[in-house]
């Protein structure tokens, strides 16, 4: 055997880089940001040499909480606590992507709070989202990052768009829930302004769940989809409108940027608003006046998003970095 098919084997047999274990195993079907966000890490991890697991082994080298509802995920912070007993150089990393803000809940900050005490760091999706939880129990002098959300880059993409807008203008909008504080109400009121001649030659592409009490007069409706599906019917459309309030960070107006689409969002849009200021536009009293401005600075606000997109490389290039950096100082 040569020098090289003996070092060859040697490589083969080292095995992965590290194991690392996400409390939250992904669906196929469509089901929210959390779970594009565990495929296409997973996807980028396994491809950098890493075991992705989504139970927690004797062996784990680092675990990642993403969700502390247990009865929605496969591990959580007491299973972590108690194997960091037995394994003290068990690395955790937790993404904070929730608050009760956002939907008007009572129980996610506290939940998000015990579950942070077996974080030896902490992930923020979005630096509103930070500063809000540091207003009520994080402290800052936690070990913690920002990391802003991106899709995958192989799906959601621009190329293949639809022509420059002539007629008509097509304005999308996605969402996997049906809960209100999506922005609903506003996208309503922009279908009736369509029905009323106020939006002439526009049409609303309303895609996904909505609130069954909706009755859309003008809007073109296409049930829940997901990857490559989405990004086709994105890439038709010219830009995007987001209503919703106090997102933590949101992926559905990331994945319409992502092919193409500037973006109309609200300004109370939370952690929407970080990224979506790039290529958007900011409204607060009229969904219609937003629009109306998106559309007449479309060109110069395309030009922004493509020079200016969200990123899922970036995004998994800045984990994998942190769990990288992590492994390497819990070892030394």
């Amino acid at each position: 055997m040569s020098v090289w098919s003996a070092l060859r084997e040697r490589l083969d047999q080292r095995g992965p880089l590290a194991k690392v274990a996400v409390n939250l195993v992904p669906r196929r079907a469509p089901y929210g940001g959390g779970n594009q966000f565990v495929r296409h890490l997973q996807r980028d991890l396994e491809r950098h040499g890493y075991e992705v697991v989504f139970r927690l082994d004797d062996d784990t080298d680092a675990a990642v909480l993403i969700d502390g509802r247990r009865e929605l995920t496969q591990f959580g912070a007491d299973e972590v606590s108690a194997l960091k007993k037995a394994r003290p150089s068990l690395v955790c990393i937790h993404r904070v992507n929730e608050c009760d803000l956002r939907k008007g809940t009572l129980f996610m900050d506290s939940l998000l709070a015990r579950t942070n005490a077996v974080a030896d760091h902490t992930v923020f999706i979005s630096a509103w989202l930070r500063d809000y939880h540091a207003e009520r129990w994080f402290d800052r002098r936690r070990p913690h990052s920002v990391i802003l959300n991106g899709a995958d880059p192989r799906v959601f993409h621009p190329l293949r768009a639809a022509p420059l807008p002539d007629q008509p203008f097509r304005v999308a909008t996605h969402h996997w829930s049906d809960h209100p504080m999506k922005g609903f109400a506003e996208y309503a009121e922009l279908d009736r302004a369509i029905l009323r001649g106020e939006l002439p030659d526009l049409e609303l592409w309303v895609i996904g769940r909505w609130p069954a009490d909706i009755k859309w007069e003008s809007a073109q409706l296409f049930p829940p989809s997901t990857g490559h599906e989405l990004a086709d019917l994105l890439r038709q459309c010219h830009a995007y409108i987001t209503a919703s309030r106090w997102e933590p960070g949101g992926m559905h107006y990331i994945e319409a940027a992502q092919c193409g689409l500037p973006v109309a969002y609200h300004q109370d849009g939370g952690g929407i608003v970080e990224l979506a200021s790039r290529f958007g536009v900011g409204y607060r009293e009229s969904v219609v006046d937003g629009v109306l401005t998106l559309r007449t600075r479309w060109r110069e606000l395309r030009t922004q998003v493509l020079e200016h997109p969200p990123s899922g490389d970036l995004m998994c290039l800045e984990y994998r970095m942190l769990l990288q950096r992590l492994l390497a100082e819990r070892l030394a």
